[in-house]
């Protein structure tokens, strides 16, 4: 019982301390290798997001035009025999 409560102890300890949980640019060394990486990071999120964007927005745009280069085709209820 008491090792739980221990471990309970330095498991709650260590997710509440705030230099478990900050990043180089909560503490202010903004040129440290961290910092670089984490922007570095960001930049690639941004990218494929963006790259995913436009494909999705192209693959519409293809969409729509082979739609409209389609020969028009009169619609005509089907008979039905009676």
């Amino acid at each position: 019982m008491t090792r739980r409560i221990v471990f309970g102890w330095v498991v709650t300890s260590g997710l509440l301390s705030p230099r478990a949980l900050g990043c180089a640019a909560c503490f202010g060394a903004s040129d440290s290798p961290m910092a670089h990486g984490m922007n570095w990071g960001i930049a690639v999120l941004l990218g494929v997001i963006s790259t995913v964007l436009a494909l999705v927005a192209s693959f519409f745009v293809f969409v729509i035009r082979r739609e409209k280069s389609l020969p028009e085709q009169e619609s005509v209820a089907p008979e039905r025999p009676v």
